[in-house]
C-alpha cells in the first residue's frame, strides 16, 4: 500500500478527532490518539511539516525502491566503453542489457570490472522455490 506523504494535517486531525469520540477520556486509547494529534500539530506550527513529510515518505517507502543503478546501458560493450573512460567509481551499481553489476577493482588492483549483482526487480522475478 503506497502512503501520501502530502497528508492533508486538518483532515488527519478531523480523522484523530473522530476516532477519539468513540474512547473514554483519560483511556489509553485516548492518551494515544491525543498524543499524535498533539504531535502533528507541533510538528505544523513549528514549521517542520516539510522535513516531517520526507521523514514520512522515506519510512513507508521500501528500502528496495532506493536501489537505483546509478548508469544504465543497452548493451555490455556500452558498459565496457563508460568503464575504461575512467568516469566509474568503485561501489557504482549498473544495469547492462537489463541485468545489474557494481563496479570493483581489478583482481591485480589496476583498474575496475564488473561484478554481477542482481538488481532488485532481478530478485523479484526469479522464481524461488516455496517453502515446504
Amino acid at each position: 500500500m503506497k502512503y501520501n506523504p502530502n497528508f492533508d494535517v486538518d483532515s488527519v486531525l478531523d480523522t484523530l478527532r473522530t476516532i477519539n469520540e468513540k474512547y473514554q477520556d483519560g483511556s489509553p486509547e485516548d492518551e494515544a490518539i491525543r498524543a499524535a494529534a498533539v504531535a502533528l500539530l507541533y510538528v505544523r506550527e513549528s514549521q517542520k511539516l516539510d522535513d516531517y513529510r520526507e521523514f514520512f515518505r522515506k519510512f513507508y517507502t521500501p528500502a528496495i525502491d532506493c536501489i537505483v543503478p546509478s548508469e544504465t546501458f543497452a548493451t555490455r560493450a556500452d558498459a565496457d566503453e563508460w568503464l575504461a573512460s575512467g568516469k566509474a567509481q568503485e561501489g557504482a551499481l549498473v544495469k547492462i542489457a537489463g541485468e545489474g553489476f557494481r563496479v570493483i577493482p581489478q583482481r591485480n588492483g589496476m583498474g575496475l570490472r564488473f561484478r554481477p549483482t542482481p538488481l532488485p526487480e532481478e530478485l523479484m522475478s526469479t522464481n524461488l522455490p516455496e517453502p515446504e
